[in-house]
């Protein structure tokens, strides 16, 4: 027993609104509400507000869990690891180089972009309706 779905891609008579995901990702990049681009995301440094101050939009339904810090990781990996071979295949540095250098940059890259990656993963499960942000399926 086989069970066809048809879909119709020209269906505009949706009751759930379009979500443009760039405008979203750049406010939530930005660490503004990824659905009117004024209120915060945050209330501190990385808890997200449940409520945007200015539009009322619920963004407590997010779950990023550890998205961010896994692409943080990534992002300040790959930028250590680049910095570290350049040094080390332009000019052959004394260790103490990379302790002065590299050790901060690898403290502080990581605390400047969290709650930027973090903005934007929260902006991008807004506009895909993912988790319970979709308005039409609460059961999350």
């Amino acid at each position: 027993m086989s069970v066809s779905i048809k879909t119709n891609d020209n269906d505009t008579t949706s009751a759930t609104p379009k979500r443009d995901l760039m405008p979203a990702l750049s406010r939530g990049w930005r660490g503004k509400c990824p659905n009117c681009g004024t209120g915060k995301i945050f209330r501190a440094y990385l808890k997200v507000s449940d409520t945007c101050s200015h539009c009322n939009e619920d963004l407590s339904h997010h779950r990023a869990d550890d998205a961010p810090p896994y692409l943080t990781i990534v992002i300040v990996g790959h930028i250590i690891i680049g910095i570290m071979l350049h040094l080390e295949m332009a000019w052959h540095v004394p260790p103490m180089v990379y302790i002065y250098t590299l050790i901060p940059l690898a403290i502080i890259l990581p605390l400047l972009l969290l709650p930027l990656i973090k903005g934007a993963i929260v902006a991008l499960q807004w506009a895909l309706f993912m988790h319970g942000f979709d308005p039409e399926n609460q059961d999350d």
